[in-house]
Order: C-alpha cells, then sequence, then structure tokens
C-alpha cells in the first residue's frame, strides 16, 4: 500500500471528535462517566450532608461493582496491558500493608485497599466496554460537558452566589478552625469570595473538573463537527480555565497549561503542524482572554495570585509551597519507615476508619501523593506505583506516536495530555485517592480496549 496515499486517507478521518460513535449503543461506560459528576453532584442539594459519607463512597463503589461485574464475565478480552502485572504488584503490596503492626485497624486497612483498588479498577474493565475509536471519541465528549457543565457552575458561583452557590459547604471545611476564612478572598467593592466548589461542596473543588473542561473542549473545538458543537466546546474551555482563576488553585493551571503543551507537542509530532499551530494560538488566547474575565468577576485579588507564580523560580515557588512535604516524605517518613508506617494513617481513611487507633500513635499527614504512598507502604509501594504510571504514559505516547490507525493515534493524544498532566500532580496533591486518579485509569484502560484491535487489518 502507497504509505503517503494510506496517510492522506487516514488524515480526512483524523480527529477524535470525528464521530460521536452513534452506531455504538449506550452502555455501562456511558453511565459510569456521568455518574462519576452526577453522584457528587448529589451533595449540592440542601439537606445531604448528613449522608455526605455515603454518597463519597458510592462514587468509588461504582467502580468495585464493574470491577466485579466484569470478573464474573471474563470473556474475549483484550491483550493485557504493559502496566498490568505492576499495578497488580501495588495491589498485592497494599493488601500485605494490612498486616503491618503500624495499621490504624483492620477495618482501615481494609478500606484503604478497597479504595487503592476502585482508584485503578477502572483500568481492567474499561478495555472490554470500549469498542471503536468513535466510541472512545463520544466517552471523551461526555467527560467534557460534565466536567464543562461543572466549570460553568463554578464561574456562576461568584457571579451570583446567591443562586448558585450551595446552600450547605462541607462540614469538613465549616467545622474546621478556620471555617470558611481560609477559602475566601477579597473581590470587587469588598466583597468576599467563596472559592467556587461548582457541582460538590468543598470551596476550589471545581478546579479538577475545570482542567480537563479546558483541554476537552479545546480539542473538541478546533475537530471538524458542526460549527455550533465548536463554539459550545470552546466556551467549556474556555469556562475550564475562568473557574482555575476564580478557584486561585494554581497548580490546576499549571497543570492545564502542562495538558495543552502536551497535545500541541503531540499534534507536531504526528507531522500536523498546521493543527498544532492552530491549537497552541487558540489555548493562548483562551488562557489570556479568560483571565481578564476572571479578573473582572473575582477582582484583584486574582491577578496577585495569578502572579505569584512568575515572582519565584519554579523550584523556589515549588519549595515555598510543596516543597516541605516532599521533603517530609523522604527525609522524615522513608528514612524512619522504609517498608511504611501502615494504613489508615492519613486522609479520610484515618478520619472515617482511625478511630481504633492507638491514641499515642503518631499524626501522619500527606498534602501530596508521594508521601502519601511513602506512608502506606514505603520505598516498594513508591517505586511500583511510579512505574506503573511510567509504563501507562509510555504506552500512551507509543500509541500516540506510531498506531496505524488515524483515530487511534488522535484519541491517544489527548489521553496521554490528560494523565501526564494527572500524573505530574502527585508533586502537588494526591491524586490517586480521589476521582481525579479513577479517571486516569479509566482513559488509559479505555485506549487499551481498542489500541491492540485496530492494530490489526489496517483499520
Amino acid at each position: 500500500m502507497n504509505r503517503p496515499a494510506a496517510a492522506s486517507r487516514m488524515a480526512v478521518a483524523d480527529d477524535v471528535a470525528a464521530a460521536a460513535g452513534a452506531r455504538i449503543p449506550w452502555g455501562v461506560a456511558e453511565y459510569f462517566v456521568i455518574a462519576q459528576t452526577a453522584i457528587p453532584a448529589l451533595l449540592y442539594l440542601p439537606g445531604t450532608q448528613s449522608v455526605r459519607f455515603y454518597l463519597r463512597v458510592a462514587s468509588f463503589a461504582v467502580a468495585l461493582v464493574m470491577l466485579g461485574r466484569w470478573a464474573m464475565a471474563r470473556k474475549g478480552q483484550t491483550r493485557p496491558h504493559p502496566a498490568q502485572p505492576t499495578l497488580l504488584a501495588v495491589l498485592a503490596l497494599v493488601a500485605l500493608m494490612i498486616a503491618h503492626p503500624m495499621t490504624s485497624s483492620t477495618l482501615a486497612g481494609v478500606a484503604q485497599l478497597a479504595l487503592y483498588l476502585a482508584i485503578i479498577a477502572p483500568f481492567f474493565w474499561a478495555p472490554s466496554l470500549v469498542k471503536t475509536p468513535d466510541h472512545l471519541a463520544r466517552l471523551m465528549a461526555l467527560l467534557l460537558i460534565c466536567n464543562g457543565v461543572n466549570a460553568v457552575v463554578g464561574v456562576l458561583q461568584v457571579y451570583d452566589p446567591g443562586r448558585w452557590m450551595p446552600p450547605e459547604m462541607s462540614r469538613i471545611v465549616t467545622q474546621g478552625s478556620t471555617g470558611l476564612a481560609a477559602a475566601t478572598y477579597m473581590g470587587p467593592n469588598g466583597r468576599l469570595i467563596v472559592r467556587p466548589p461548582g457541582l460538590f461542596d468543598t470551596p476550589g473543588a471545581v478546579a479538577g473538573p475545570a482542567m480537563y473542561a479546558a483541554l476537552l473542549g479545546l480539542v473538541f473545538g478546533i475537530s471538524a463537527i458542526a460549527t455550533w458543537k465548536r463554539a459550545l466546546a470552546v466556551l467549556l474551555s474556555f469556562a475550564g480555565i475562568a473557574a482555575i482563576y476564580l478557584s486561585q488553585v494554581r497548580i490546576s493551571l499549571i497543570v492545564a497549561v502542562l495538558m495543552f503543551a502536551t497535545y500541541a507537542g503531540m499534534l507536531a509530532l504526528q507531522a500536523r503542524g498546521a493543527r498544532a499551530t492552530k491549537f497552541a494560538s487558540v489555548a493562548g488566547l483562551i488562557v489570556i482572554v479568560s483571565f481578564s474575565f476572571a479578573i473582572l468577576l473575582g477582582g484583584e485579588s486574582v491577578a496577585m495570585r495569578t502572579a505569584t507564580l512568575f515572582e519565584k523560580d519554579p523550584v523556589a515557588l515549588y519549595s515555598a509551597s510543596r516543597g516541605g512535604q516532599l521533603v517530609y516524605a523522604f527525609d522524615d517518613i522513608l528514612s524512619r519507615f522504609p517498608l511504611g508506617a501502615g494504613l489508615g494513617r492519613w486522609g479520610m481513611i484515618a478520619m472515617y476508619y482511625g478511630a481504633g487507633a492507638d491514641p499515642s500513635a503518631e499524626s501522619l499527614w500527606a498534602e501530596i501523593q508521594i508521601a502519601g504512598w511513602a506512608i502506606d507502604g514505603g520505598i516498594p509501594l513508591l517505586l511500583l506505583y511510579l512505574a506503573a504510571l511510567v509504563v501507562t504514559l509510555a504506552t500512551e505516547f507509543k500509541v500516540a506516536r506510531s498506531h496505524p490507525n488515524a483515530k487511534v493515534r488522535a484519541c491517544a493524544s489527548v489521553i496521554f495530555a490528560a494523565n501526564l498532566g494527572t500524573a505530574a500532580m502527585i508533586f502537588s496533591f494526591t491524586p490517586f485517592v480521589t476521582q481525579i486518579g479513577l479517571q486516569f485509569w479509566f482513559l488509559a484502560g479505555a485506549l487499551q480496549g481498542i489500541a491492540p484491535v485496530y492494530r490489526s487489518a489496517g483499520r
């Protein structure tokens, strides 16, 4: 086959959003994507704080239920992902850590293992649900809609808090020593602004979904779809960046820009220079215009917060914000507990299930994922999970760079950009004990579902 001619033919359809996957009926994968926004959004309703724990658990329980469903009906499975052995080793190690003498309680250890398993679960069952590149494109379109609506609500919460702010915030925040004071900033005319939660109940929580809305919105915004769909996608991307500015979560802005740069770079590596230039240009325009829009709504505090990103070199900036946690992880936790300090020692698991712990036990905390892994499993867990991330990202990069099917390459480019951003957050946040990490493994598994199949027969 003439390669230039074949490449030309494939380029016609070389777009993530070339089709909405209409030939594949809606199924479990679509409902799972929607549930990951819909279930937490129930906390937006008044009177739900009394059942907050159950709603938070439900988001992860859905992934576990689907894992059980997959395990009982395994047939016609796709080729195992290269990262699968390492992830199984991660889960086995965490299971062993239940018996660690410093695990706060057996219940806490089991809960911690269940959380790890729930986060990773989509990696195993998603390949069996995603059928074609168009099907994966439809799932990413749903992710855009869900995250985009979240971002729009976040912007509206600053514009008109009386109408759009949830009536109740998380009691974890409101009953803290400072209440909502630490989550507010001064807006125009002296108005106090609560960092928008979006479709959630924690101030600033909209920043996570907003990152993905920003990336996916721009990807679809330059795609070969109907004009009104492109306009809506760009609007959602704009709302994503604006919501990040208004939430004042700087790491989310950095990660969003990293995602933009990574996707543009992948387009360039695929010899799609014109599209890469168009994407980068529109991305830059959105970052600048949404900044002016955010200042209009949020006042000079938004500008001052963003300006801190440029007041120091990156190393000094990180040292002043999250560098202490990195030092704590390596110089304190790993030096004293090279094989881990036990499960149920930090985070929400400790809060909900650590009641049986020794009252004299040392308090541990983790504001970044590196520290969390160090506490849960020491050096072995840290190395295993990092290896799983590296292998997963390397696999996605390889598919995006050299897969023979143009649509698969297009999907892989978006997923690689999104997942690289998530992986980068381990130095500043704890993504792999949240729904952000769950989305990482869902996208990795979904891509694996189509990559081996579409490598054959020149499809």
